[in-house]
Formats: C-alpha cells, structure tokens, sequence
C-alpha cells in the first residue's frame, strides 16, 4: 500500500476519534450541545468518512481498472488541501461559537472552499483513472 494511502486513512481513524470525543463533550454538557454539532459532524463525516473513502478509493479503483493513478501529484495534494480544509472548518466553528460576525468566519469560507476543492480533485483523479481505455 502506498505511503499516502496509509496516510489517509491514519488522518481517517485520527478524525473518528476527535469526532468521538467531541461527541462525548456534547453529551457531558448538554447546554452547549449547538456550539460543537458542526464540528463533530464534519470531523465525523468530512474527516472520516471522506478520509477514508478517499484512501481506499485511491487504493482499490486503480487496481479494478486495471490502470494506474492518473496523478500522483493529485492524490499528494488532494491530502494537504483536505485536511487543512477540515482542521480550518473545525477550528473556526470551535472559536466562533455561534457568534457570525466573528473574526473565525472568513476562516470558515476558506476551509469550506479547500474542501470542496479536495472532493474535486479526488473526483478529477478517480475518474481520470478509471476512464474507459
């Protein structure tokens, strides 16, 4: 398996956990459940699922097709730019605390757009790869 497979997937299990635990915190204090919903929705789902996703995709689907990743380079960058999206996601929802006009909202666009530039990248590569010879 390749180093950056693994490296996904490691990311994957170290956002199930940060998403326990946060869930953990919303149970212990019940009054500020609102303040951490979107943080452990996103590091469950954003972190490890699509984390995930993302390492085994990037593992099985070239072996299905029987052809090589299409950009390994991609594949490198999809991972720094997904996981500075999360951790900027996480980290701003934390800081702002329901308060919308705080300085953490401009970080939120950011994250929220290296996001989406992750999924986009893994869907360029995926489907690069898996193209009809």
């Amino acid at each position: 398996m390749e180093k950056i497979v693994v490296w996904y997937l490691r990311m994957s299990i170290i956002y199930f956990i940060a998403g326990a635990l946060i869930g953990l915190v919303m149970i212990l204090s019940p009054g500020e459940t609102g303040y951490y919903v979107s943080s452990h929705t996103h590091l469950n789902l954003l972190g490890f699922m699509s984390m995930m996703i993302y390492g085994v995709g990037y593992h099985i689907l070239p072996k299905f097709s029987g052809r090589n990743i299409y950009s390994p380079m991609i594949m490198h960058l999809q991972f720094w730019i997904g996981n500075a999206g999360l951790t900027g996601m996480v980290a701003g929802w934390l800081v702002l605390r329901g308060d919308v006009s705080h300085f953490s909202q401009p970080v939120l666009i950011l994250s929220a757009l290296l996001s989406l530039t992750s999924v986009v990248l893994f869907a360029f590569n995926i489907l690069k790869t898996i193209k009809a010879v």
